[in-house]
């Protein structure tokens, strides 16, 4: 059987992606509102919005511990505590290469992003961070030993990752 050939020249398939591109992330940005059906850690988490549609959510500029990590449970429980069952609302950024909304979410009219840090139950993603009051809170956690800075030496979850693909 013979395949069809489509003849698009370098700079309009290159145009053609630029748009698509484009299109997804304008797609991505928006708010999801709806109720908090599970926590899978401390940084992830589904939404089921009014329409019936399953959200999966990573907060956006936060990374918390991985669930085999000290603490992961603990953050994770955080979160659960902050957001589940109830009506929270995502103001989505962007969407990242597992298909999750990174977003900033808000239970209770509580930011969980920043409530996560401040609890010291997740690291500011120095990578992705906008919101530079975040590092303050970072700061007050660790001089305050909370969460995961009551351990001497805490390893953040990227070198955690990193670890475990080198091994």
């Amino acid at each position: 059987m013979h395949k069809p050939t489509y003849f698009f020249s370098t700079s309009i398939r290159a145009t053609l992606l630029a748009f698509a591109s484009s299109s997804l992330v304008a797609l991505a940005q928006g708010e999801i509102v709806g109720r908090v059906v599970s926590v899978a850690d401390g940084d992830t988490l589904t939404i089921l919005s009014e329409d019936l549609k399953q959200h999966k959510i990573r907060l956006a500029e936060i990374d918390a511990p991985e669930k085999s990590q000290p603490f992961g449970s603990n953050s994770r429980k955080s979160l659960a505590d902050l957001c589940a069952g109830i009506q929270a609302q995502a103001s989505v950024q962007t969407v990242d290469r597992y298909g999750r909304s990174v977003a900033r979410v808000r239970c209770k009219s509580m930011d969980a992003n920043a409530e996560q840090v401040k609890r010291g139950m997740a690291w500011v993603y120095d990578r992705y961070v906008v919101d530079r009051t975040l590092y303050r809170l970072q700061t007050e956690a660790r001089e305050g030993r909370m969460g995961l800075w009551s351990d001497a030496d805490p390893l953040p979850p990227w070198d955690f990752r990193r670890q475990k693909r080198e091994k």
